[in-house]
């Protein structure tokens, strides 16, 4: 075959395998380009919907209105016990002092009746008369206070009892039986509707 001709030939192999590649780099231009505008960052993109979306919006302010309702209430309710802690407070200072002004009340006739008892010692000579006065406002002033609540605690003789006595001095016992027990009272324990006002000072028998 001549030279020529193998030439042309191969010439014409070469135009046609260029038109056959041409068109597949133009598509795969394009794929990258696709490719490309796609491959946008998941993190990027889930961000960019939720900022957009109005349900989220509304959801945001639902939650800034229920925390903004919530802390109204417990500053309403913090007031509240506020109120009711210093109202508490008042009315036991109240009833303390009221409480107090009573107890008064009822002991101011016993102090009329020192008095007159002291008028009665610089002008009276009757010892057995000056006696009786001063036992009856005794009566009178341990009536008052039993009306009151106040009860005389019972110890000399008793078992020894930390609850109820104070020992301030141990003496031997005169007997067996009075070991650990109280055998002398000092100053009488008192009680106020059954609780411990004073305890009794006591000497116990060792």
């Amino acid at each position: 075959m001549p030279e020529n001709i193998e030439s042309n030939i191969d010439q014409d192999k070469n135009y046609e395998m260029n038109e056959e590649t041409a068109p597949l780099g133009a598509d795969n231009t394009d794929n990258e380009e696709t490719i490309a505008t796609n491959s946008v960052p998941l993190d990027n993109a889930g961000k960019e919907i939720l900022n957009e979306s109005p349900a989220a919006k509304d959801s945001l302010e639902e939650a800034k209105i229920e925390i903004g309702e919530l802390k109204d209430k417990y500053i309403r309710l913090y007031a509240d016990f506020e109120n009711f802690r210093r109202r508490t407070a008042k009315e036991k200072l109240e009833m303390i002092s009221g409480a107090s002004a009573d107890m008064v009340k009822v002991i101011l006739p016993i102090v009329d009746d020192f008095e007159r008892a002291k008028v009665s010692f610089e002008s009276s000579s009757e010892i057995d008369a000056l006696k009786e006065g001063v036992d009856l406002i005794y009566t009178k002033l341990y009536k008052t206070l039993e009306a009151k609540g106040l009860k005389p605690m019972a110890s000399k003789g008793e078992t020894f009892d930390a609850e109820l006595h104070e020992s301030i001095a141990q003496f031997p016992a005169p007997s067996e039986d009075l070991k650990g027990k109280v055998i002398d009272e000092i100053e009488k324990g008192y009680y106020l509707n059954d609780k411990v006002i004073r305890y009794a000072k006591v000497i116990v028998g060792a």
